[in-house]
């Protein structure tokens, strides 16, 4: 039988593998992927992929070929850029799809990753130390992965388990986010200081520090009514007409 060799391409990370341990397999900035095959088609269309919310991450890990990692470890920006490069690579860079009622078409080429001063931050270390701006308080904070990613539905679920009408998805990701307060690393002081001593200013300049510092794709593009929008990321992304 004649053997048939799937082209691949070499995907730059956001992150540049900047935040990752050195000896992190990640730490090298890139990804090698395959092309898409009929293979992943039947991994888009796995109902119970689908019905487990697993469907995008199978899809990952069928198209990556080196190196050998972890999903969740890989942080949520990198992932991003992988689902982006996963569509060009199996549809094509022109994606087409509707918001508000408008049609759109955006070249997922011309995406690009979120500008991070990587000089002032230390390579090899996912930590950041952060004095909120009105109580004075320093906190320690970390980037989020597919593990805390997880972990954040997971406890949001058990909230609305609770109580329906719960939202607490801002402070359950203040509590996965924050490693430390004022040098306490423990669950308990995290959970008290988010619940009952963080103000809402300063919770909002922390999220913004984080943004600066988080690397991913700028999904953000101009629409056609002239306000900007979001390139939306789901099934569809990759297969527009399987009306799922």
């Amino acid at each position: 039988m004649a053997e048939f060799k799937f082209p691949t391409e070499k995907i730059k990370l956001p992150s540049q593998g900047h935040f990752y341990p050195t000896d992190h397999p990640l730490s090298s900035g890139e990804v090698e992927m395959k092309y898409m095959t009929a293979k992943e088609e039947d991994i888009l269309t796995n109902s119970n992929y689908i019905s487990q919310g697993i469907v995008l991450d199978k899809l990952l890990e069928s198209l990556v070929i080196s190196p050998k990692f972890e999903l969740d470890d890989m942080l949520l920006g990198d992932k991003n850029s992988l689902l982006v490069a996963s569509r060009i690579l199996g549809y094509g860079k022109d994606y087409t799809f509707k918001v508000g009622g408008i049609e759109e078409t955006v070249d997922l080429s011309t995406l690009d990753s979120t500008k991070i001063d990587f000089k002032s931050l230390s390579k090899g270390q996912n930590s950041f130390d952060y004095t909120l701006p009105n109580s004075g308080t320093k906190i320690t904070y970390k980037l989020l992965n597919g593990t805390d990613e997880k972990t954040i539905a997971k406890e949001i679920e058990g909230y609305k388990k609770i109580d329906k009408n719960a939202s607490p998805e801002v402070s359950t990701r203040l509590r996965t986010m924050i490693t430390s307060v004022e040098g306490d690393n423990s669950p308990k002081t995290i959970n008290d200081f988010v619940s009952n001593y963080l103000l809402a200013i300063d919770s909002r300049e922390l999220r913004k520090d984080y943004q600066s510092k988080n690397p991913d794709v700028d999904l953000a593009f101009r629409s056609q009514d002239g306000r900007q929008k979001t390139v939306p990321i789901n099934i569809s992304f990759f297969w527009p007409d399987s009306d799922l």
